[in-house]
This record gives C-alpha cells, sequence and structure tokens, in this order.
C-alpha cells in the first residue's frame, strides 16, 4: 500500500524534554499569557454573519473600508481573571471601528462591488507587535518584530530610505480566492502608506473592483504586503467575504435546503500568543520566549538589538473568530459550518469529539443506551470548500484543513447531547502528512466547543439533505504540462528558506527559453543559463501561461514538509497524486550526500545545491531537481482526510509526492502563486505568474532589483 506521506521535520522538541506542565510554567514567568489561566469554552462565539456585523455593500457606490487600531475583546483574562483587552490593526470604518476579524462582506455572484480600502494605521507608535527590548525575559518594551533583512516592502531599491517608524506601515488588502483583473488582486507589490504617500511599484489605483463573477462560495480577505504579511495578519488584518447566488442564497429558503443564520457559522481559525498584558506576541528576538524552539537549527546568529523571522510560527492559544477558545449553543439541529483555517503555519485535522457522560436516552444511535459516549467522534459531510459547492457530498469523521483554505461542512447534532468539542489533531510542528504525535502545547488539541443545549426551533424547518449536493467538475483537456517545485534552501545567513521553483528549463508564452539576467550579480554567483531550480520572488517570472490556456501543474515537492500551494485568480482541480521516486542513493531529505563521496546512482530522483542570488545581492543556496522520476500513484482511498472534488484554489502538497492540478488561465497579467504558510511566503517561497506575454522587464530583468547587502544579522 502507498501511504500518504513519507517526511516529517520535527520542529518544537521543547515540550518532548521539558514535559506539557514545565512549558506552562515557563510561560508563566517569561512575560506571556498562560493558556491554563484560561478557562476553556467560556466565551460565546461571535458569527460573522450577524446582520450587525456586515459591510453594508452597494453595487452602485464605493464602500470605504479602513484600516486602523481597534481593540480587541478576545476572552483573555489574567490570573485573577480580570479581562485581559487585546490591541489589534484591524479592517472596518471610521464610524464602526475596526475589528479583529474584520466585518464581512456578503454579495451577489455577478454583481460587481467596488471597495476604496484607506491606510488609517498611525504611523506615530511604530509598528504594533514588539519584542524585548534588552536581555530581560518578559521586557517587550518596543522593539518592533519586523526583520528588515528580508525581502519586505522597504527593501525594494528607491524605498531603503523608508522606516515604519517615520513614513508608515505598508499594507495591501488581498481577496483570497477571488477570480479578479490583475490590478485588484492585492499583489505584495501594490502596498501604500497612510493617504498613499508611499506606494509600492506595482501600484495602481486607490480602488479596487471586485466583479464576483464566480459561484457562491466562502473566500477571505486579507493582508498581502511584501515580507509581512505573517505580521499584518497576525495584528489582525482578515475577514470573512461571502458570495452568494441564485441557489445557494445564504436564505432559508434556498434551493438546497442548506441551513442558513443562525444555523450557518463561518469559523476563522488562527492560533496566537498573547503578552500577560493582553498584547499579541510574535517571538523575534534572541531571548525571547520560545525564538529558539521556530527559528530551526539552521537559525544565524542574530545580534541582540536585531529581529529575526522564524521558519514558521505555532501559537498556544486557539481563536476562532476571534475568541479563544469559545462556545457555541446549538439545536439538536443540522448546522453548516464554514471552516477557515487563517493560521500563519498550522496544519489543522479537525474532528468533532463527544464530550458527554451518556447518550441520549430513548435511542442506541448504534450504540447500547446509557453507554458512556465521551470521546466518540461525530461524523460529519464535506459539501465543498475553496470556490463552491462539491461534485458529491463526502461523509467523514475528520478533516485536514490546510493552512487559507475553506471547507464547507454540515453536522447534524441531532441525537446527541451535552457537549461537542471541535478537536484539532495535526499537532504544533510542520505537517507531514501523517497525524503527529502529542500537542507540544497543553490546550492547541482542542479548537471550540458546541454545547446542545437550545431546545429546537419546530419553525425553522431541517430538512438538508446531503444528496441534493451534485456540482459536477467538468476539467477542460490541458494544453501543457509545467512542472515546477517546492524546495527548502538557506538563506545567506543559513536560516531555513522554503522555496518555489522549476523541474525544467522555463520556456515563455510562446515557447521561448527564459533565461537568468546576464547582470554581473548572477554572473558572479555562477548563474547563468536558462531558468531552472529554486528561484526567489524578484526572479524572472518562469510561470508565463498564454491567455486561455489550461495547463497540468506537476508540483514536486522535494522538501521535508507539506505545503499548502495557492494560485491567485484561478481555482483548479486536483488531478492525481505520485510518489516521488528517489534515487537509492537519496538520504531522508532526498538530498544526495556528496560530502559522503556519493553519487546518484542513476535510477530516480535527487536534488543537487544550487547557488541563490537573495534580493540584497548575497548568496544562499538552493536546488536543482535532478532526473525527475515517477514512482506509484497514491491510493486516494487511503487519504480519506483529504477531500478534494470541489474548485480549489489551495492544494496540499506532501513531501515526497508529485500533487497534480488542473488549471485554467482566463484573465491576463501579473498574478501570484505562493505557499499560504505564512512565516514561508514572506522568506521567498512565492513567485509571479504572469498570463499572456512577458512585460520586458519582467522577461528580461524579472523583479531583478538587487540591492547591496545591508544588515545587522551576522552569521
Amino acid at each position: 500500500m502507498v501511504e500518504a506521506s513519507i517526511f516529517q521535520r520535527s520542529l518544537i522538541l521543547f515540550v518532548f524534554l521539558s514535559g506539557g506542565k514545565k512549558v506552562v510554567a515557563e510561560v508563566a514567568s517569561t512575560g506571556l499569557a498562560d493558556p491554563a489561566h484560561q478557562t476553556l469554552f467560556s466565551v460565546d462565539l461571535p458569527n460573522p454573519l450577524d446582520p450587525s456585523f456586515l459591510f453594508q455593500t452597494s453595487t452602485t457606490t464605493t464602500i470605504e473600508v479602513t484600516v486602523g487600531t481597534g481593540v480587541s475583546d478576545t476572552g483573555l483574562v489574567d490570573a485573577n481573571g480580570d479581562k485581559l483587552p487585546t490591541p489589534i490593526w484591524g479592517y472596518g470604518t471610521e464610524a464602526t471601528g475596526h475589528t479583529w476579524p474584520g466585518r464581512t462582506f456578503e454579495v451577489t455572484s455577478d454583481e460587481p462591488l467596488r471597495v476604496k480600502w484607506i491606510n488609517n494605521i498611525p504611523i506615530s507608535g511604530g509598528y504594533i507587535l514588539t519584542g524585548k527590548d534588552n536581555g530581560e525575559l518578559g521586557d517587550f518594551t518596543g522593539r518592533s518584530v519586523v526583520d528588515t533583512s528580508y525581502h519586505w516592502a522597504y527593501s525594494i531599491p528607491g524605498y531603503e530610505q523608508y522606516t515604519i517608524e517615520n513614513h508608515g506601515t505598508p499594507i495591501v488588502p488581498h481577496l483570497h480566492g477571488s477570480h479578479t483583473d490583475a490590478p485588484y488582486d492585492g499583489n505584495p507589490e501594490y502596498f501604500f502608506t497612510p493617504e498613499w504617500a508611499i506606494k509600492g511599484p506595482q501600484w495602481v489605483d486607490e480602488e479596487y473592483v471586485y466583479a464576483n463573477e464566480q459561484p457562491a462560495a466562502m473566500l477571505w480577505y486579507h493582508d498581502h504586503a511584501l515580507g509581512i504579511t505573517r505580521l499584518n495578519v497576525h495584528a489582525g488584518m482578515a475577514g470573512v467575504y461571502m458570495i452568494r447566488d441564485e441557489k445557494d442564497t445564504g436564505k432559508p429558503d434556498n434551493a438546497y435546503d442548506l441551513p442558513a443564520f443562525p444555523y450557518e457559522m463561518p469559523l476563522l481559525i488562527q492560533d496566537r500568543m498573547f503578552k500577560e498584558n493582553g498584547e499579541l506576541f510574535y517571538p523575534s528576538f534572541k531571548g525571547d520566549p520560545f525564538y529558539a524552539d521556530f527559528i530551526t537549527d539552521e537559525g544565524a546568529q542574530v545580534e541582540d538589538d536585531h529581529p529575526s523571522a522564524l521558519a514558521e510560527f505555532f501559537g498556544d492559544f486557539m481563536v476562532v473568530n476571534g475568541k479563544i477558545w469559545p462556545k457555541m449553543k446549538v439545536e439538536p439541529r443540522q448546522y453548516r459550518l464554514r471552516l477557515l483555517n487563517g493560521c500563519d503555519s498550522r496544519f489543522l485535522v479537525v474532528q468533532f469529539m463527544v464530550d458527554a457522560p451518556e447518550f441520549p436516552s430513548g435511542s442506541d444511535g448504534g450504540f447500547n443506551v446509557g453507554r458512556n459516549m465521551d470521546g466518540i467522534p461525530i461524523p460529519f459531510t464535506v459539501i465543498g470548500g475553496d470556490q463552491g459547492l462539491a461534485a458529491s457530498p463526502t461523509k467523514v469523521d475528520r478533516l485536514l484543513v490546510e493552512p487559507s483554505a475553506r471547507y464547507d461542512i454540515i453536522i447534524d447534532f441531532a441525537g446527541w447531547e451535552g457537549r461537542v468539542i471541535m478537536k484539532n489533531l495535526g499537532g504544533d510542528e510542520p505537517f507531514g502528512g501523517d497525524i503527529p504525535g502529542p500537542q507540544a502545547f497543553e490546550f492547541t488539541d482542542k479548537i471550540m466547543a458546541f454545547d446542545i443545549d437550545l431546545p429546537f426551533d419546530n419553525n425553522v424547518p431541517d430538512n438538508f439533505d446531503p444528496n441534493n449536493i451534485a456540482v459536477p467538475i467538468h476539467p477542460r483537456e490541458a494544453n501543457r504540462m509545467r512542472r515546477v517545485a517546492l524546495f527548502e534552501g538557506h538563506d545567506q545567513f543559513g536560516r531555513l528558506q522554503p522555496l518555489l521553483g522549476t523541474v525544467d528549463p522555463a520556456t515563455d508564452a510562446s515557447g521561448e527559453p527564459i533565461y537568468w539576467p546576464n547582470t554581473a550579480e548572477y554572473r558572479n554567483a555562477g548563474i547563468s543559463g536558462p531558468m531552472v531550480g529554486a528561484m526567489t520572488w524578484h526572479a524572472p517570472t518562469t510561470e508565463n501561461p498564454r491567455l486561455y490556456d489550461v495547463e497540468d501543474w506537476e508540483i514536486w515537492n522535494v522538501s521535508a514538509d507539506a505545503h499548502p500551494v495557492h494560485l491567485h485568480l484561478v481555482h483548479f482541480e486536483v488531478i492525481r497524486r505520485q510518489l516521488i521516486s528517489y534515487d537509492s542513493n537519496v538520504n531522508e531529505d532526498g538530498e544526495i550526500e556528496i560530502h559522503l563521496g556519493e553519487s546518484p546512482a542513476g535510477d530516480g530522483t535527487y536534488t543537487m545545491d544550487h547557488p541563490l542570488l537573495q534580493h540584497d545581492g548575497s548568496i544562499g543556496e538552493g536546488y536543482l531537481v535532478m532526473n525527475p522520476t515517477y514512482g506509484d500513484e497514491v491510493d486516494l482511498s487511503t487519504m480519506p482526510e483529504y477531500v478534494t472534488n470541489f474548485p480549489k484554489d489551495t492544494v496540499t502538497a506532501l513531501p515526497g509526492q508529485v500533487t497534480t492540478i488542473r488549471v485554467y488561465f482566463d484573465k491576463p497579467g501579473r498574478y501570484n502563486w505562493h505557499c499560504h504558510i505564512l512565516s514561508h511566503e514572506d522568506h521567498e517561497m512565492m513567485r509571479v505568474f504572469h498570463v499572456g506575454p512577458l512585460p520586458k522587464e519582467e522577461s528580461e530583468e524579472g523583479m531583478g532589483r538587487i540591492r547591496r547587502r545591508q544588515t545587522r544579522i551576522v552569521h
């Protein structure tokens, strides 16, 4: 039997060395909020579809949405049980304030919406997330966590003179999952500051037009500024965008008899760390709690006064719709839950577990009456996801939800009583495809609770039949196969650097080779000839489909972890998964151990080192895929947690596998594809794809604006 995964890199080791209780004590002693001081499932879950929480949209006028400061009541309390308010940067309006999550857009398919996004984040005060100010643990008094050694908005040539402290925080909204014209896509280089004083090199307009020319689906909007996406989202910049159509109307009389508000509930699931004063926390400085665990053992030697971004981030608090470990009171009926994984790095494996002493009397539900039902999973039905309803319903008892993905599920609480806990089996570590071992943190295996203690409302029908869901997928015939790859290299400081690239030498829309730039920086790095292998964001564009082409993208994952691969603009179908057949001399990571004098046997895939030009002109380490060789096709019946029979915009690409997706490119212009682990996309695991003929600056120079090395991180 072909297994669904091969490798798994364990990142967080401290729990296995110290045990959960000691970790909790460490948190309490370092100035962070302690999950053990919280009463789980004591905070009511807000519904983002509450009419009072919706933006008032119009098809004839432009609505203004501001990004600014706010204070969130997450339910967090201190050791004495007193509430701790959390300062955030969120979306909203000046009249209603700014919230985490932002207010919900509810729009109708094929009815355009015009939004003017306004950056009202105060320049005074600097960045909202701060790390420690000196070597004292627990002192978090004002050092910005923004890693200026990264390729980010103010490292672009011509922008180096700007700082957040003096010129403001760059933002750019991205409507994730939208079929949107390129100028309104939210490209990372479309950023802007307050009053549009500074505009990114790709900036187009103050107003965005969302055509909404797609079926009913739950999308989400979040920030996408170059190099600080993870931080701006961490600060609160995310919200729900709901598209309705003539069948899936969101109303009780919809054509499918789907549960409607209040029986429809979007769940924006995130994880966070908090300081003991209620502020959001992101480890960034040497000496910060958990910093050494997240930076990985390839981490750089970092000066005490300079922050470093993390390889991944896993919080010790689970947050749903802006509340920590909330509860929702429900009736014994069907509910439509719209799951959205908004975490930085965490893959969720969702399961609903009974937490009740006995099964309801009068019905055995397949079990003996009176039997202790604690810990029994409740099955649920997946009826769709990312960009619409499914070809058919899929009944499961646990479900993989990758970062940024949405899953549309129906769960029936009839026949149960007491409390049902939404569990997470995904672990506190990079996901490798298997269900991992014990959680590193004490409470992150629990997400929220459903208390079945509301009486059934006989005035509201409960007659949804999952078999009514049948929206066939009709993949077009592909006219090109493109082989792309996922790598793990190292940046100029030795930090782990996840990367995208190609398996084969790149060609443009007309089939002509694309070459590395013939500039001094590339020549001095020893990089020349046709573009192939691992690449950074600023390198010339290599994914250049023709307008109206259908392409099969084979995603070769030669890294050690799973990556949620997201393409802007499009939806796609998952066609198949195959194992990569590795060379018999390859070690666990798929890399020939050349330092031992070994050489490839020639019977399978291997990788070779390749120089990688960084944004500042320095050189890191990338890889080439050599002798790409296919193994067995994966039997999808062995992967019941992976449901993909609906239009997707994000797919889990497992390590050691080739994941094939079929994509139709029907709008011209410049878009992105990237890993949606936010920490990865900020560290170069993001590339441009350009539909149609490449502009000269992309085909010859790419984003090839190289600046000279300016950084205070030392290796």
